[in-house]
């Protein structure tokens, strides 16, 4: 399976320039291919191929100096970044989406990476050192164990201007022992999940906590003069808290996960399509605020994050991870199946059929273990 290992880099003054230059030619490199084919397919109604814009870029680098200063499969790379975006462009625009989003031109704070894409010595570790071609050596924080044989290496720059190395591996899945315990997930605002083994993990409401320091550093920021020294800084303090914000979230999501994978042999969760939940409906102008609330409350749980660290997680263990479809769960009684209709508000399940009563996200989480146990044994006599 191919698994991404992300680990600290410590880059010294002159490195850190170097990798800014380096940056700063392939967002040029990516701006140029996407002019150059914008103008190809005005001239000559056709997009040029990748292997043609790589006929352009050296023949550029006859001329430009500082395409000769970034390694050649690093450009190639950034040639293959703008052939991808275009064609996902085309992709949407035959789907029929409202909004299909023609590749646009890279800002400095839109572009944040570039990579080696074949190991193939363009860079190696050796000690605690990185070397990269054409860069030189970075000192590298490598605090867990790298597995496997190494395919690709990127390096990337946060907005609070640190600097990381992703290196994407192909390595053999590590089963766990075997077990026969079997779960089904329920997942929401008010609590982050129920399980259907009445085990609850709390919304750890990341956001909310930090939000009060957020909000004066905002504040400020936004009072103060474009282009000054003193906004810049502010804004830097802001991009520090949503740094912590989101690697807390990371964070969180990680170690629940993992004790969920080592816990459970069959794991069935809901197939949320969040995107679809955030979108704008009409609703009453006196329903907006709350609205607004539980929108701000559903970006800040992080179920999509949750629910991908639980998919890889279960395939390199030996899982059974199910995906449920989510509709009816919380409505469906998890005894007679009677459908019973709820507000968001109502949190206790009661059936007019049965006379089951219980917590809204217990049932929810039943109805979602059944469904999956449902689907895991049609794959297995299909």
């Amino acid at each position: 399976m191919i698994k991404t290992y992300k680990y600290r880099l410590y880059p010294n003054k002159k490195t850190q320039r170097d990798l800014n230059k380096t940056l700063d030619i392939c967002r040029f490199t990516y701006n140029n291919i996407l002019q150059n084919k914008i103008e190809i397919y005005k001239k000559e109604n056709k997009t040029p191929s990748c292997f043609d814009i790589n006929k352009i870029l050296t023949e550029q680098k006859k001329t430009n100096e500082d395409l000769k200063k970034v390694y050649s499969q690093t450009l190639q790379n950034v040639s293959k970044r703008v052939h991808l975006a275009y064609n996902n462009f085309f992709r949407r625009v035959k789907k029929g989406v409202e909004k299909p989003g023609f590749p646009r031109f890279k800002g400095s704070n839109r572009y944040n990476s570039f990579t080696f894409p074949q190991n193939n010595g363009s860079f190696k570790i050796i000690d605690k050192w990185l070397h990269l071609s054409k860069i030189g050596k970075i000192q590298i924080n490598l605090h867990r164990e790298l597995l496997g044989e190494i395919k690709t290496c990127t390096i990337k720059k946060s907005s609070t201007n640190k600097w990381y190395v992703c290196f994407t591996t192909e390595v053999e899945r590590n089963p766990l022992p075997t077990s026969d315990k079997e779960v089904g997930i329920d997942v929401g605002l008010k609590t982050f999940a129920y399980l259907s083994d009445d085990t609850i993990i709390k919304n750890p409401r990341t956001l909310k906590k930090s939000e009060k320091r957020l909000n004066k550093i905002k504040s400020r920021f936004s009072k103060e003069v474009k282009g000054t020294l003193k906004r810049r800084k502010l804004g830097k303090i802001v991009c520090k808290v949503y740094e912590k914000i989101s690697n807390q979230r990371e964070d969180f999501c990680h170690k629940m996960s993992r004790k969920i994978i080592n816990k459970y042999q069959t794991i069935c969760i809901e197939d949320l399509n969040i995107k679809s939940m955030l979108k704008n409906v009409e609703i009453d102008p006196s329903e907006r605020y709350k609205e607004r609330l539980k929108h701000k409350g559903m970006n800040d749980v992080c179920w999509n994050k949750f629910a991908s660290n639980l998919i890889y997680k279960a395939e390199e263990a030996g899982r059974d991870l199910v995906l449920v479809n989510p509709r009816n769960t919380s409505k469906m009684c998890s005894v007679c199946g009677n459908l019973v209709p709820k507000e968001l508000k109502d949190r206790i399940h009661i059936c007019d059929k049965c006379g089951l009563e219980m917590d809204r996200d217990k049932n929810a989480s039943i109805n979602i273990l059944r469904l999956g146990l449902e689907s895991l044994r049609e794959k297995v006599f299909a």
